[in-house]
């Protein structure tokens, strides 16, 4: 490696503290981003650059495979004070997500030329509106897979979101009524209770069988209605949450929701009209993608027993990469995910560095894994 010096598990733990005093919440991660810059030209990477939206992109190594590994730079609002206690190292950002995204970066420093091309990117805004992973789907980066930084433990490895629909309901009724007569007309207030648990039940109908995981859930989560504290009301606009397991599509989901949607107007005899407010496909990697077996391969190697695969019922940045550039992508990283956006985050310093390590191995088992595909 063409550095200054050499690369200990000491030093690491202490890049890893430097980059939690850096208080970098969504938006404001310039300062990591240039801490990184500073330490990937330390580390011998080449064309490092911040692109327009403040990402930090760099490359290390040389030939195929090409493995982009992306981990964010912000966190949450809210410090923690940084500080070291036994194994633990507190600090925001401690599990979610700094210690995936430094373990990402010392593992992409291993990398020989002729042993595969790591990009490793260091993303804003994940916590807040994507703008970073939107802008790199933006500019197609032509990578063969790609993992993500996320606290998951380092014995288990998510290979699969749930994809999204969020919709609009709007139920309305021909007439309104002094709340002093309400027998006079409907009320879209009562009439969208009704009608929103026929929906979730229509949705969710039929799935005794399945887990968690593969469960399609339909969840109210806002609702709006009333002009009046006196006066019934004629218009009702509810907001579902429905998340879609991977043997499943949002095509097919919409289909099921314009027919119920449809039917529960007829016999309620109300007006109902609905929007899709957002769409994200489901996502899972192949079991047999040298990726996932990469994976199985490093945790052997270093934690001596076989990982977890695990699909995760929340929606991520892997839905959209994976769906567009249509690749393997997994999600992996040290720390614990229940630590992450508490009040004293930590991560296990022994856990970190035995991260860095899989990580390792892991892109080495990918570079013959995947040239034996490529045959």
């Amino acid at each position: 490696m063409d550095t200054t010096f050499t690369v200990t598990p000491r030093f690491t733990v202490k890049m890893l503290e430097k980059a939690l005093r850096l208080y970098t919440p969504s938006l404001s991660e310039k300062p990591m981003a240039e801490f990184l810059a500073d330490k990937c030209d330390d580390l011998g990477f080449e064309d490092i650059h911040i692109d327009e939206v403040g990402n930090i992109i760099a490359k290390k190594g040389s030939g195929l495979p090409r493995i982009l590994l992306c981990g964010h730079m912000d966190v949450v609002p809210g410090k923690v004070k940084v500080r070291k206690e036994g194994d633990s190292l507190y600090g925001r950002g401690a599990s979610d997500a700094k210690a995936p995204l430094m373990a990402m970066l010392f593992a992409a420093a291993s990398i020989q030329n002729n042993n595969g091309t790591v990009i490793f990117v260091g993303a804003v805004d994940e916590e807040g509106n994507a703008t970073g992973i939107k802008n790199l789907v933006k500019n197609n980066m032509d990578v063969d897979y790609a993992i993500f930084g996320e606290p998951s433990g380092i014995k288990q490895v998510t290979i699969a979101y749930k994809g999204r629909l969020a919709i609009n309901l709007k139920v309305s009724v021909p007439d309104s009524a002094h709340a002093s007569a309400p027998w006079l007309s409907k009320n879209a207030i009562q009439e969208s209770m009704i009608f929103a648990k026929e929906l979730k039940e229509g949705l969710e109908s039929g799935q005794e069988k399945r887990s968690k995981g593969m469960l399609l859930t339909a969840t109210l989560t806002e609702i709006k209605g009333g002009t009046s504290h006196n006066v019934t009301p004629k218009d009702c606009e509810t907001i579902f949450d429905i998340r879609i397991p991977v043997d499943m599509n949002c095509k097919s989901i919409e289909q099921r929701i314009a027919s119920l949607v449809k039917d529960i107007a007829e016999k309620r005899d109300v007006e109902a009209f609905y929007s899709i407010l957002d769409e994200t496909e489901p996502f899972e990697a192949p079991h047999n993608s040298p990726l996932v077996r990469a994976f199985t391969l490093g945790i052997m190697d270093v934690e001596h027993s076989r990982p977890t695969l695990i699909r995760k019922t929340g929606t991520g940045d892997m839905n959209v990469i994976g769906n567009q550039w249509n690749i393997p992508v997994v999600t992996y990283g040290p720390g614990d995910p229940h630590q992450a956006h508490t009040i004293d985050e930590k991560v296990s310093i022994e856990e970190y560095l035995r991260g860095i390590e899989i990580l390792k191995k892991t892109l080495e088992h990918l570079k013959r894994l995947h040239d034996i595909q490529m045959k």
